[in-house]
């Protein structure tokens, strides 16, 4: 049996193109005020709150997750729309009905004073009532530092920032709690 002999076949070469580089204009932004009135101790200004013209006119929204202990809290500021604050699709004052807890979830909003500047949308999970509030707590102040980054000395200060690593104990076998130990009686 004759062997067939080798053909290699060549590849036509690939001619690259030559693209003369396009220059593109970088898009204007223009930033509109927002009419606040500030106090000059605070040291917020105007120019912290100023929303150019294309967020403006975008549905954009700023994201962040909070925890405590189980509870999960994943939080969005809307730059347009209504100045709402929606906890599971329900008011944060019908969620929340206990006063000292609607507190808690709204208090990173009132230490940077921009508690109606917002449309905020949360969305939790797990834990208890004061958990998820806490929860809301560090998710809105991840997302004001994500908005602006100047806000983050005061909400660092405020300890809005620090995710809180207390958790409960696991129960131990031989044991009725974590470290509750079974009534023992002498006689």
């Amino acid at each position: 049996m004759p062997k067939k002999p080798i053909v290699k076949k060549e590849k036509p070469e690939k001619v690259a193109k030559a693209v003369a580089p396009v220059e593109v204009a970088a898009p204007i932004v223009v930033r509109k005020p927002v009419e606040v009135k500030f106090d000059e101790d605070d040291g917020i200004t105007a120019d912290d709150f100023l929303i150019s013209e294309k967020d403006a006119k975008s549905d954009k929204y700023y994201e962040a997750t909070g925890r405590r202990k189980t509870a999960v809290a994943r939080v969005r500021f809307y730059t347009r729309g209504e100045k709402e604050f929606l906890v599971n699709n329900k008011s944060y004052q019908t969620y929340f009905p206990h006063p000292d807890i609607r507190e808690i979830a709204i208090s990173a909003l009132k230490k940077m004073k921009c508690l109606d500047r917002f449309r905020v949308t949360a969305v939790v999970s797990g834990g208890g009532s004061h958990a998820q509030a806490e929860a809301i707590r560090h998710g809105i102040a991840r997302v004001l530092v994500n908005f602006n980054p100047n806000f983050r000395k005061r909400l660092r200060k405020a300890g809005y920032l620090t995710r809180d690593p207390r958790m409960r104990e696991r129960k131990k076998f031989g044991l009725k709690r974590a470290r509750r130990a079974p009534q023992w009686a002498k006689r």
